[in-house]
């Protein structure tokens, strides 16, 4: 594993937002002015924004929060907290643990080098602009028990952003979060298990608080930040302390009532509710009026021939 401890230490010096000399910066750590610029690059290449003024140094474009775990436990219980700010991907930490983690255990990254989507679509993750969180969770009923659990995660996650101010946030089938019909978060719900037995659950998330036009250039979609939906957005330890306590007692309500105490929230929330859509099944197009969801998570399309559910497989949801 590759030591960023001198990266994550330039990247704490110079979060205040102020301009810092090389000079200044290399002897605070111990190394060369030449060393300093080409530890500036990486962290580049890791989608900070900082830029060099000749005579006054280094600086970020704006001051940078960054993920503290005594800040988070102060205002949340975590059964386990695991805060790495660089890894290649919090829902593979929590994958290469699942028998060795208690419930609820949570892991948090400032930056992904191999963050994933579903379909294993890559999944941007630029340094410090965002939230990328995943937390495990064991159901003893078992993997049927787990149908329809991206919806309700989709469900806890918006209610949690309105609840601090976002209150235009909505859900789009099967797995995203939008806002003005622009995608601001995914999920991705990964599962271990064998057929009887308790399902191993990893539920990742990564949600746009702040990212720049120029981070996201390479999303092939419409989207937008949390800042854009909410005028007073709370610091990232808090917001993140907030997705966390509301996912854990939502997996907890959810173990108790199933599905089906979800599907008038979800419908509640829905983007495209009521709304022309296309779903993408392969090669092949479904026009309809989305009508929302039933009890066994699949999505309600009204065509010509009536209502049909449609779940699982290669299906894309996207508007007309």
């Amino acid at each position: 594993m590759i030591d960023h401890a001198t990266r994550l230490a330039l990247v704490a010096m110079l979060s205040d937002g102020r301009f810092h000399s090389g000079e200044a910066l290399g002897e605070s750590l111990g190394i060369s002015r030449a060393a300093i610029s080409k530890h500036i690059k990486t962290l580049q290449s890791w989608g900070l924004d900082i830029y060099r003024v000749q005579g006054k140094g280094y600086s970020l474009a704006s001051k940078l929060e960054l993920l503290d775990c005594d800040k988070l436990l102060a205002q949340v219980k975590c059964s386990s907290l695991d805060l790495i700010p660089v890894i290649d991907s919090t829902n593979q930490f929590l994958l290469d643990r699942v028998g060795q983690l208690p419930q609820g255990a949570v892991c948090l990254a400032e930056y992904q080098e191999s963050g994933r989507g579903r379909r294993g679509r890559q999944w941007l993750s630029p340094f410090g602009s965002n939230l990328y969180l995943s937390m495990y969770w064991r159901l003893d009923a078992g993997m049927a028990a787990a149908m329809g659990l991206s919806l309700v995660v989709g469900v806890a996650i918006a209610e949690a952003l309105q609840s601090i101010g976002a209150e235009d946030i909505k859900v789009k089938w099967p797995n995203d979060l939008y806002y003005q019909d622009r995608k601001l978060a995914g999920i991705l719900v990964e599962m271990t298990g064998k057929a009887g037995e308790a399902a191993h659950l990893v539920i990742g998330m990564g949600l746009n608080v702040a990212m720049t036009e120029q981070e996201g250039s390479d999303i092939g979609q419409a989207w937008t930040n949390l800042t854009q939906a909410c005028s007073h957005l709370p610091e990232r330890n808090q917001l993140a302390a907030t997705l966390i306590r509301r996912l854990y007692e939502t997996l907890e309500h959810y173990e108790n009532v199933g599905l089906d105490g979800f599907i008038e929230r979800w419908n509640r929330l829905d983007n495209f509710l009521d709304r022309p859509v296309k779903l993408l099944i392969g090669e092949r197009v479904v026009e309809g009026i989305a009508r929302g969801i039933n009890s066994q998570g699949a999505l309600l399309l009204e065509t010509e021939q009536g209502i049909t559910p449609y779940v699982g497989g290669e299906i894309s949801l996207r508007g007309c």
